[in-house]
């Protein structure tokens, strides 16, 4: 009886969190568009305040030129945007590339002390009502600035997120479909999560906030996008999520790259959890304190540490009942885990065999995250994860 009990609890973690929290939410932005239709905000008016372009490097000299081409070349007016780059510790010759445009204000010193520290550092020198953040080593899409501006007119709207979308290629690697596949699902999740009330936090790859609603953060703060948008968010106003600007970025360089990143945003989702418990009180932040317990809270803590668990009673269940027969429920459940595991290996052998058979690399990428993020939680709770890290190498 117990094992059944513990059975079901774990399949209700793991359904919940990687299903049914994504069915129920399109159940419920469905009635809302139904019963209670937004309203419509004019457009007439031109709508052009000045904005920020806030780019924060450490040795990006490969990148640099063509992010500032990129930047240059977005539909907006250029008298209009403020471009600062903090390139903090940089020794490549990053912020000499970069004075050469004078265009760009760069603010430059020696000492490396993380993100968090050079965005808290940089934004001092903000003239703009608006500001969009932004890593060197992706692409905007033109019509990024207007279309999360446009976001903006909603004076309820305090934060924008944009899209991450991974550059797919013909020949892809464990790594790119995968990576690809998540960030899919997410972008759909997040779109859902802001039609019903706000999205749960941006990406450091792009998102835009008002100036105004910026406060420094803990200098060792590893998901600097994730806290500075959610403490928005518990400030009463809404984060809104746009497909239509977007950061266009290759994919990790392996299975092993990535893992490097999940396991880094693994012991961050941690941290983060305990700067924003506050959040977890739905008699106070109501819809969004579920959002954030549903959307980030399971997938970052019980639902990784419940798919090996889930797995183990499975077996010893139905190694206590005797009976392996595929017509009991509780043997055919443990012969489609093994299956899945299955499928997750030869994905593994055929990455490492440079063989490309995408319908095994999803579970492949599946399982290898969740892993990852076993490690970030021990890693966290030992606290061996430092605010500077060593970067994912790209494809």
């Amino acid at each position: 009886m117990i094992l059944q009990i513990l059975f079901w609890l774990f399949f209700a973690v793991l359904f919940y969190t990687y299903a049914g929290y994504a069915l129920l939410l399109t159940l419920l932005v469905r009635l809302k568009a139904w019963c209670c239709p937004a309203p419509r905000i004019s457009r007439k008016e031109n709508f052009e305040p000045p904005v920020c372009l806030f780019v924060t490097a450490y040795n990006e000299k490969d990148f640099a030129e063509q992010k500032v081409s990129n930047s240059f070349k977005l539909d907006y007016p250029s008298e209009k945007v403020q471009y600062i780059w903090v390139t903090d510790g940089s020794d490549d010759g990053t912020p000499d590339l970069l004075r050469r445009y004078p265009q760009v204000e760069v603010y430059h010193q020696p000492g490396r002390r993380g993100k968090i520290d050079a965005m808290n550092r940089g934004m001092q020198f903000v003239r703009a009502p608006l500001v969009i953040f932004s890593d060197a080593n992706t692409r905007l899409s033109p019509n990024t600035i207007r279309d999360m501006v446009d976001c903006f007119r909603d004076p309820k709207v305090g934060c924008v997120a944009g899209e991450k979308r991974i550059v797919q290629k013909h020949a892809e690697t464990a790594a790119a479909a995968g990576e690809g596949f998540y960030w899919r699902m997410e972008s759909w999740i997040k779109k859902m999560d802001a039609q019903l009330n706000s999205a749960m936090g941006g990406v450091g790859e792009l998102f835009a906030i008002r100036t105004e609603l910026f406060e420094p953060v803990e200098k060792d703060t590893i998901l600097d996008d994730f806290i500075i948008t959610l403490r928005i968010a518990a400030k009463g106003y809404r984060i809104e999520y746009t497909p239509y600007a977007y950061a266009e970025e290759t994919a990790s360089l392996n299975v092993k790259e990535e893992l490097k990143r999940k396991i880094r945003i693994a012991a961050g989702g941690v941290q983060a959890m305990t700067r924003l418990w506050p959040l977890l009180n739905p008699f106070r932040y109501g819809v969004l304190s579920w959002q954030y317990f549903s959307h980030k809270v399971l997938r970052w803590t019980l639902a990784p540490l419940s798919l090996p668990l889930f797995l183990l009673v499975n077996l010893l269940l139905v190694w206590s009942s005797g009976n392996w027969n595929p017509s009991s429920f509780y043997a055919a459940a443990l012969y489609f885990q093994s299956f899945c595991y299955l499928m997750a290996l030869a994905g593994w052998l055929f990455e490492n065999k440079k063989l490309r058979w995408k319908i095994l690399f999803v579970p492949f990428y599946f399982v290898s995250i969740n892993y990852a993020s076993l490690r970030g939680i021990f890693r966290f709770l030992k606290g061996k994860q430092t605010v500077n890290w060593e970067k994912s190498k790209r494809a």
